[in-house]
């Protein structure tokens, strides 16, 4: 059970207090309420441009590292199609200097066509290494417009193509930041070893006097019901061919999430899943396999992926996959294989619970959905998914023609 307080200040900026005073720092974790899903389809990947820019300094600070730094703290973030999300470890003495520095890049950054030319080159670069030269890096740049023809999940959070970046305006930049990086579209979470009062003052001084911004009202298109199976071969210079199959599946939000999340497991984690067991073990078909979820906040996807054994053809591949799944969506699951994933499930929480930020960062995430509350639900949710719920997802999910498949062969 994660024990928390939390507030709203005038400005909108939501704050949640977790005290630890076992622990000797202190945590400040910043999600930005936007992801790749909020960009215009012409001009992608600038959520995780600015997740870059953040770093080129504000407009009172030039280096955001070096003054932390310097207080023995340290600091990283992440994008992804949903959320940006900043956080930072400091000492718990000298957690001021935490909020000195977020705030001020909340306020405003710099706005140096310098830094922005520099993080601009960076992403590219990013682009290129991660994604276009890489053995299997462009698989997500092709099977999620295969997967969603109309939501901006159809691209990936590092954008589209390079040209929108290389084509990034200063006032691109800055309309961008202005709509989306200001506080009644932030949470923030404060964690370790504070105090509930210490945080609401150091919250008015910094964060109070940034002004709330009017935030566009998030209109995205909802992806129609996919009716049809989706088909895409790729040839590509990589070691092996693999085998991807998608089906559009609920968001993270929905109750059915839990249910879905399991039963990727039970197809795939360990070595003594289904997929595992008679695809890797019993026929030596695949040399790796794997199911997961996607966890989006909108209608996600349940992946199957998987690397063949040289002179296996894909569709014999996906056949004896078809075959897996059908039996899953015709008799479900066990009692013994359900209770194994959700044991597997519940120790996955327990262990990212043990550390701090950890904590900071579940709760912002919790609290996006409107409930911080959320976050001490998760275990008792996963308990409550039953032997039907999981036959019934399974054949809501599992349908042929919900499928999106991407046959990738390696090269001859």
């Amino acid at each position: 059970m994660i024990q928390f307080e939390e507030f709203t200040l005038d400005n909108g900026l939501k704050v949640i207090v977790h005290e630890d005073p076992t622990v000797q720092i202190a945590v400040l974790n910043i999600l930005y309420d936007v992801g790749s899903r909020d960009e215009r389809p012409d001009k992608t990947g600038f959520a995780h441009l600015f997740e870059h820019l953040m770093f080129g300094g504000s407009v009172n600070i030039p280096n955001y590292d070096e003054p932390l730094q310097k207080v023995g703290g340290e600091n990283n973030a992440f994008t992804n199609t949903d959320i940006t999300n900043y956080y930072l470890t400091v000492p718990a003495a000298n957690i001021e200097t935490g909020f000195w520095l977020e705030s001020d890049r909340m306020l405003s950054l710099s706005f140096d066509p310098q830094v922005l030319e520099v993080q601009r080159k960076v992403v590219i670069e990013e682009f290129k290494q991660r994604y276009l030269n890489q053995p299997y890096g462009d698989v997500w740049l092709r099977l999620r417009p295969l997967s969603y023809a109309v939501h901006p999940y159809q691209w990936a959070t590092i954008g589209k193509e390079i040209s929108h970046i290389e084509n990034a305006t200063m006032d691109d930049v800055r309309n961008f930041f202005f709509n989306h990086y200001v506080p009644n579209n932030a949470i923030l979470v404060v964690a370790g070893n504070v105090t509930t009062s210490q945080v609401k003052k150091l919250a008015e001084k910094w964060f109070g006097p940034i002004p709330a911004q009017q935030i566009a009202k998030r209109s995205l298109p909802v992806e129609p019901q996919q009716k049809t199976k989706r088909f895409l071969e790729v040839d590509a210079n990589v070691p092996a061919s693999a085998f991807y199959k998608a089906y559009h599946m609920p968001g993270r939000f929905h109750q059915d999430y839990y249910a879905s999340d399991l039963l990727s497991d039970i197809l795939s984690r360990g070595q003594s899943s289904r997929l595992y067991q008679k695809l890797v073990k019993e026929k030596e078909i695949f040399t790796s396999i794997s199911s997961f979820v996607m966890g989006t906040i909108d209608p996600g996807l349940l992946v199957v992926n998987g690397r063949v054994k040289n002179g296996v053809k894909l569709s014999d591949a996906e056949a004896e996959v078809n075959a897996v799944i059908n039996e899953v969506v015709a008799n479900g699951t066990t009692e013994e294989e359900l209770e194994k994933v959700k044991n597997q499930a519940y120790s996955t929480i327990e262990f990212g619970e043990v550390e701090v930020m950890n904590r900071a960062m579940n709760l912002a995430f919790a609290k996006l959905s409107g409930d911080a509350g959320m976050v001490n639900r998760e275990g008792s949710d996963i308990q409550a998914v039953t032997l039907a719920d999981i036959k019934r997802v399974a054949q809501q999910t599992l349908r042929e023609e919900n499928s999106n498949v991407m046959y990738y062969h390696a090269k001859r």
